[in-house]
């Protein structure tokens, strides 16, 4: 398995990302911001946290508009594997593979904290523990899930929802903390699994993601 790493200008959980995936044996490809790939050159796509571009106008605008992402999007549609996490997932929505924003916070601080996640839809391409719940840890200052009601109900319909949070954290509609495109092959959610792989991280759910 070969698993493409993106990297832009403030991501800041890529190294983490590499080390999750060389922890189930597979081959990190790292893939530049600035540099389309050749999409036949690796399996998966995961798009990792940090503060991309600064987080200058939106979280992930930028980023979205990167070329990197014009490869990103050709894999998508290949129906091969694209994970995002947290900035991923902003990225991801601002690019249009994903439906819906993140926006600021409704507190308006930025959240750092344990959390537990409910499985609401399954994909055969990520988070393959059977367990129906999940401890995981957020960071992020604008991960509230936003879409106006004619979107939201078609995801909730479509069952685009990969997971809600278990608790109210930062005003996301219907809770949700992560969603999937209509063919489930490119995902994304807020909480970081990377930064739950073993016990002494404080827990083990994230170890099973990819």
């Amino acid at each position: 398995m070969k698993v493409g790493v993106v990297t832009f200008p403030g991501t800041n959980c890529d190294q983490d990302v590499v080390k999750m995936a060389q922890a189930h044996g597979y081959q990190v490809v790292p893939l530049w911001h600035k540099d389309h790939f050749d999409i036949n050159t690796v399996n998966m796509v995961i798009i990792p946290g940090g503060f991309s571009y600064g987080d200058y106008l939106r979280c992930g605008a930028l980023a979205a508009r990167s070329p990197v992402m014009a490869s990103v999007k050709e894999l998508a549609k290949t129906g091969k594997p694209v994970l995002g996490i947290c900035n991923g997932f902003q990225i991801l929505c601002e690019a249009g593979l994903l439906p819906g924003v993140l926006v600021r916070n409704d507190h308006g601080h930025f959240i750092d904290k344990w959390t537990v996640i409910e499985t609401v839809s399954t994909t055969t391409h990520f988070a393959k523990s059977d367990k129906k719940t999940l401890k995981l840890p957020v960071a992020h200052g604008e991960g509230r899930f936003f879409a106006d009601k004619p979107e939201l109900d078609k995801i909730e319909e479509q069952g685009q929802v990969w997971f809600r949070y278990t608790e109210k954290i930062n005003g996301s509609l219907n809770n949700i903390a992560g969603v999937m495109n209509k063919e489930k092959n490119v995902a994304a959610l807020m909480p970081h699994p990377e930064r739950a792989m073993f016990d002494w991280m404080g827990g083990s759910d994230g170890f099973k993601f990819i």
